[in-house]
């Protein structure tokens, strides 16, 4: 065993996270992040795996269950609320990742926040926090631990909800070591549910924001963790990237100075994020006038390490299982988006990934490896269409829509709240009322009550 560190890398975090300030260009991320959040809730609480997960959960209590009547201890609503929030893949993203923080993040501290009175400073601080911790987490290892078969959203999600609940309940610097020292033992999340559409990924965003959660209120109470959990011999990245040496100054470098939360993107498609741009592409196809009939083959240039969840076993992702196999399917998505002109919600049921006329595309897409190709640190496309003629379309997506470069507006985010109450089956004044809730989370008193079902 390594002789262990005067000065841990969670000690270290923990002493940044003390001295931390929340700029208001971050306030206002994390409105964006509440409104998209609470709005993919709402519109996944009558899908059959939220209806499951909340039947599982039998410990009653004040918190709010969002979209539903019952209401259940902190822990089971961290749980259902991040289930739902990343069930349809809707939810946002860290390209440096990636991963999906907003989703683990904000149930966890609302639930702390709802259960413990806390205001709704306490809840920005314990988001941006949370946020924070989470995306750069995902940049010390970049790809190994989707390599070592683990999602790093379930993994670095109990991390970041244990640094924001932490946060938002003023846990002391040692109490915040004792709460990622305990996260760590926590962290779970393996991506077996490629092979046939299993719903498991749903709940780790849930499973990490509960996890998160009780870590920081062990923490609390004088449980003790391991402050080596990040770097130690046998410490998180040891066990779920197969590394102790990462570049652990992407975590703390610049931590409090540069906001990597401001870079995060939202979807515009309710699939796996790297996927978006070759959509993109498909649809400029659809826009040029290509009919799938018309298609012979089509080649798309991919990052490697998007291969093995994305693209193979090849026959397998050109006919996804079910509706949420499609989702993870790139040939499915870019034949629905050629055949259908858009992706949305509607195209990953049993019944849509099905269709013939998409499933004919799918069956002659393909990918090759770009080894230039920039992911994890950017989503790009690019597609070589032939066509039944001989003659040969390329469409290309330089970026992701959504992200940096091309974020949404608020306008964009509030929309897509309405389409996703909408969805969920509430009404033009109930979708009102919860933006509302929403937007003003960050400005005094804490109440979700308006945000039940």
């Amino acid at each position: 065993m390594s002789e262990l560190p005067k000065v841990a890398v969670a000690e270290r975090l923990a002493e940044r996270i003390a001295a931390l300030e929340i700029p208001s260009v971050v306030r206002e991320k994390c409105v964006d992040l509440a409104v998209d959040v609470i709005g993919l809730i709402v519109t996944a609480r009558n899908e059959d795996y939220v209806r499951a997960t909340l039947a599982a959960c039998d410990d009653e209590g004040p918190c709010t269950a969002i979209g539903h009547a019952r209401t259940l201890s902190a822990a089971s609503a961290a749980l259902v609320n991040g289930t739902a929030a990343h069930g349809e893949d809707f939810d946002d993203t860290f390209e440096g990742g990636p991963v999906h923080a907003g989703a683990v993040v904000v149930p966890a501290v609302l639930a702390a926040c709802e259960r413990h009175n806390l205001d709704g400073a306490a809840a920005l601080k314990g988001t941006a926090v949370g946020v924070e911790v989470l995306c750069r987490l995902s940049m010390v290892v970049p790809k190994a631990v989707h390599k070592a078969g683990f999602h790093p959203t379930a993994v670095f999600g109990a991390m970041g909800a244990a640094a924001g609940v932490a946060a938002a309940l003023r846990l002391d610097q040692k109490q915040t070591v004792d709460a990622l020292g305990i996260a760590g033992s926590m962290a779970s999340g393996i991506i077996e549910y490629l092979a046939e559409g299993a719903w498991t990924k749903r709940m780790h965003a849930g499973w990490a924001a509960q996890s998160g959660l009780r870590a920081a209120l062990m923490a609390r109470a004088g449980f003790s963790g391991p402050r080596t959990v990040f770097e130690g011999t046998h410490g998180l990245f040891h066990g779920f990237a197969h590394k102790i040496d990462g570049n652990y100054e992407a975590l703390l470098g610049d931590f409090g100075q540069r906001w990597v939360t401001q870079t995060i993107a939202f979807k515009p498609y309710p699939c796996g994020t790297m996927t978006h741009p070759y959509i993109d592409c498909a649809r400029k196809l659809f826009a040029r006038g290509i009919k799938g009939e018309q298609v012979a083959d089509i080649v798309c240039d991919v990052g490697e390490g998007t291969v093995h969840r994305l693209w193979e076993p090849l026959a397998a992702k050109q006919k996804p299982a079910n509706g949420y196999a499609g989702k993870f399917s790139q040939p499915y998505c870019i034949a629905a988006g050629l055949v259908r002109g858009n992706v949305g919600l509607g195209d990953f049921t049993d019944e849509a990934v099905k269709d013939p006329r998409v499933l004919g595309v799918a069956g002659k897409v393909r990918y090759r490896i770009d080894p230039q190709n920039p992911y994890p640190n950017e989503f790009t496309g690019h597609v070589r269409a032939t066509l039944a003629d001989g003659s040969v379309i390329e469409e290309r997506q330089p970026h992701f829509r959504g992200g940096a470069k091309e974020p949404l507006t608020r306008q964009d985010i509030d929309e897509k709240f309405a389409l996703c109450c909408r969805h969920g089956g509430w009404g033009e004044a109930k979708t009102k009322a919860a933006l509302k809730v929403a937007k003003s989370l960050y400005d005094g008193r804490i109440d979700l009550k308006g945000l039940r079902g």
